[in-house]
C-alpha cells in the first residue's frame, strides 16, 4: 500500500529553491579589491561588471563594467593609439622587408640613390637649356620689335603675340624646372630615410649575433 505525502510536505517541496549546484553563480571585485563568488550580485556591484559561472564553477559569460563619458571617452582613445601603434608596426614590418629584399649593403642604396638622381638631374639640365633657348627667341623678337620702331614702323599683332607666347613657355618651363628640383630633393629625403632605417637593421642583426654567441 503506497504511502500518502502529506499536503503541506509537497507545497514545501514545491517552493523550495532548486540546490545549490544546479544554480549558475557570479564572481566580481568587491570594493575591498578580492574577488566574491555568490549566487547574487550586489546592486552596487552590478555597474561595475562580473563574471557568470555554471554549477561546476566554469565561466559561461562575462558581463563588462558600464562605463561613464569619460570613461568611454578613454578607451577609444586608448583604442585608438593601439589602432595607429600596429597600422605603424606593420608600416614597419613591411618596409624593412621591402629593404632587405632589394639591398645587401648601404653602398646598394647609395647606388640606386645616385641613379635615380641622375636621371632627374638629366632633365633639369634639359630643361634649362630649352629655358635659355627661348630666353634668347624673346630677346631676338624684343630686338625686331625695337628695331621696327626705331625706323618709324608699327610692330604687328602676331610679332607681340608670338613674344608672349614664348614668355608663356618660359614660365611654365621655369615651373617644370621647380618641380624637378622638388622631386630630387624628396628623393634625397626618402633614399636617405631607406639608408638610416637599413643601418638601424644591420645594428640589430649584429647585436643578435653578439647575444647569440655569449
Amino acid at each position: 500500500m503506497k504511502t500518502a505525502i502529506p499536503l503541506l510536505v509537497l507545497c514545501a517541496l514545491l517552493v523550495l529553491p532548486l540546490p545549490a549546484e544546479s544554480r549558475e553563480m557570479y564572481r566580481y571585485v568587491n570594493q575591498d579589491g578580492n574577488h566574491v563568488i555568490g549566487y547574487q550580485v550586489p546592486p552596487e556591484q552590478v555597474a561595475l561588471g562580473y563574471e557568470v559561472l555554471n554549477e561546476k564553477g566554469v565561466l559561461i559569460d562575462v558581463v563588462p563594467p558600464i562605463l561613464d563619458d569619460e570613461a568611454r571617452a578613454d578607451m577609444d582613445a586608448q583604442q585608438r593609439r593601439d589602432s595607429e601603434a600596429e597600422a605603424e608596426r606593420k608600416r614597419l614590418q613591411k618596409w624593412d622587408e621591402s629593404l632587405l629584399l632589394r639591398y645587401s649593403t648601404i653602398e646598394d642604396i647609395e647606388a640606386a640613390r645616385d641613379r635615380a638622381l641622375r636621371d632627374l638631374r638629366i632633365r633639369v639640365s634639359i630643361l634649362k637649356g630649352k629655358q635659355r633657348s627661348l630666353k634668347q627667341q624673346v630677346e631676338n623678337y624684343q630686338a625686331e620689335a625695337a628695331d621696327q620702331e626705331r625706323r618709324g614702323g608699327t610692330v604687328d599683332e602676331s610679332h607681340l603675340k608670338a613674344i608672349d607666347d614664348v614668355q608663356a613657355e618660359i614660365s611654365a618651363t621655369e615651373r617644370s624646372i621647380a618641380d624637378r628640383q622638388r622631386e630630387i630633393a624628396a628623393v634625397e629625403a626618402d633614399y636617405q630615410r631607406d639608408i638610416d632605417r637599413f643601418a638601424t637593421l644591420l645594428e640589430l642583426v649584429e647585436i643578435r649575433r653578439a647575444m647569440n654567441a655569449q
